[in-house]
């Protein structure tokens, strides 16, 4: 595979994934420059939206091992990651695997287990490995978590740190849909799921391949000094307590990497970054006082930041650039 194959792979899955999920083309985009940035979605919205029916049509897309994980909370660590279990007959202890050991995990309404639950992620998701017991096993790649939380329930729910926050790539809202949208889906769920005859459109080593040349998209400086000042915009704007860290500046420069590459170009545009900047930088911020509605975050990103950060007016490849 090589770098113009991406924007194909990535426009079969689109197009397989359209089959079920209506009017979501942007999100869709969205979702597989993570995947193949090889990051983690949080997908937030209120019930209904289509979060979980995202994530099962992706999983089905990919030839791919899938695991869905309910949160709740009696869940335990070792219902993640796996246990080891004592064999009488082998006098021995044997691993049993959780449901962590797939390509595509689905952590549905993950704000609903406990704070030590959702810490036996945190490991999963950065170093793509499982300790237990004094032993590592890594994890197959790709490795994919896609969580799902509704941000209006509070009852019985345990928001996320920000630790566990920072290392999903982006945040993805769907929102309701638009009349023709709705009217459409009525029509393509009467009497009939589509999600059950949805096939495979791409492999496990396709994904692995597009993982290990998204970095090849060109950044010119001009780019990468946008994407700097974005970031540290975010630590300098008055009702921010805490700005994006250098992971997220990282997770910015990938994602636009990834972005480019589906959009047919081999680099980096600042309109890029400009469409990735909410999504990937939003959900990593505080807001002073932490008691303002969620929302916040995007409308100051969006706004006040986009606002504040001139933008690179022209940026060509090879101009003194490395």
């Amino acid at each position: 595979m090589e770098r113009g194959d991406i924007r194909d792979l990535a426009r079969r899955i689109q197009e397989n994934i359209a089959k079920v999920i209506v009017g979501k083309d942007d999100a869709i985009e969205l979702l597989l420059a993570a995947v193949i940035a090889r990051g983690h979605v949080l997908m937030e919205d209120v019930p209904g939206t289509g979060k979980t029916l995202l994530a099962k049509s992706l999983a089905r897309s990919l030839d791919a091992r899938y695991s869905r994980i309910q949160f709740t909370p009696d869940l335990l660590p070792s219902d993640v990651t796996g246990i080891n279990v004592y064999n009488a007959k082998a006098s021995d202890f044997e691993w049993r695997p959780g449901p962590v050991f797939a390509n595509v995990l689905l952590a549905d309404e993950i704000n609903r287990a406990t704070p030590r639950t959702q810490s036996a992620l945190l490991e999963c998701m950065e170093e793509r490995q499982v300790t237990s017991d004094g032993t590592t096993r890594t994890l197959e790649e790709p490795f994919i978590v896609i969580a799902t939380q509704n941000p209006i329930e509070t009852q019985g729910t345990f928001p996320l740190p920000e630790a566990q926050l920072d290392r999903f790539l982006m945040r993805l809202r769907l929102g309701h849909p638009q009349t023709d949208e709705a009217l459409a889906i009525l029509g393509r769920f009467d009497g009939y799921d589509p999600l059950s005859e949805l096939s495979p459109c791409a492999s496990s080593e396709e994904i692995r391949l597009a993982q290990r040349l998204f970095s090849g998209s060109h950044v010119s400086e001009p780019v990468r000094a946008y994407i700097v000042a974005l970031c540290e915009g975010t630590r300098k704007l008055a009702n921010i307590e805490l700005g994006a860290s250098a992971r997220g500046m990282l997770a910015l420069m990938r994602a636009a990497q990834a972005l480019s590459l589906i959009r047919g170009r081999d680099f980096v545009t600042p309109d890029d970054v400009k469409r990735l900047a909410v999504p990937v930088l939003a959900h990593r911020l505080i807001i002073r006082g932490q008691y303002g509605r969620d929302d916040q975050r995007e409308t100051i990103v969006a706004n006040e930041l986009m606002a504040s950060i001139p933008v690179p007016t022209e940026t060509v490849r090879g101009d003194g650039d490395d």
